[in-house]
């Protein structure tokens, strides 16, 4: 493959992005593309037509927005997961909602960031998302670390479980966590699944 920068790439990240801006698209085209190992492979401007492009392009990853018109990313991230079980999902959207943030991981997202976030944020956790691991918004999952330890009414995390989760947050891999905290690679997705577990959900 070749990507926008003219590089050729012989495993490439194939990335379908869903946005109902084409300003958005066109730029994280442009930008994502000129990287030597992610090439874009369509665009969508609303979940019916991500549904049909993810069907029709079957992309390593799709980078979906939340709200768009006539069906939204959350919807579309059910269907397209349904009709694609090995699609691999990341969330790019404005909002900061923790209910957006789980929902969206129960219809099978495997990542969740903001678009405050940097290019190189974006173009990482599409590189996360690919190699099978999970990628969060830094942000969102502070304030979710926060809110859990203060809601007695949720499942209680282990001291383990949220250093996990903020190294998480701070965009760290599977591989980088476990050298952090000196645990095996299994120890910390063992630790992960507990965490969804815990927050009601699903590991994927």
């Amino acid at each position: 493959m070749v990507n926008q920068a003219g590089v050729v790439t012989a495993k490439a990240i194939r990335v379908l992005i869903v946005d109902d801006h084409a300003v958005v698209r066109a730029g994280l085209a442009k930008i994502l593309g000129a990287e030597s190992d992610i090439t874009i492979v369509g665009e969508a401007r609303d979940g019916l037509e991500a549904i049909e492009k993810a069907q029709e392009l079957k992309p390593d990853v799709i980078l979906m927005d939340i709200f768009m018109p006539r069906c939204s990313g959350l919807q579309a991230t059910v269907a397209i997961r349904q009709k694609l079980p090995d699609a691999r999902v990341l969330i790019l959207t404005i909002s900061e909602q923790e209910d957006d943030l789980f929902q969206a991981l129960r219809f099978g997202a495997q990542g969740y960031l903001l678009k405050s976030a940097t290019i190189t944020e974006v173009a990482d956790g599409v590189r996360m998302i690919a190699s099978g691991e999970a990628m969060l918004s830094p942000h969102i999952v502070s304030r979710l670390v926060a809110e859990l330890r203060e809601k007695a009414n949720e499942p209680a995390l282990s001291t383990r479980e949220v250093e996990v989760l903020q190294l998480l947050g701070e965009g760290l891999s599977n591989t980088e966590i476990a050298n952090r905290l000196f645990i095996g690679e299994s120890t910390v997705r063992t630790y992960l699944h507990r965490i969804l577990d815990k927050l009601q959900l699903k590991n994927r």
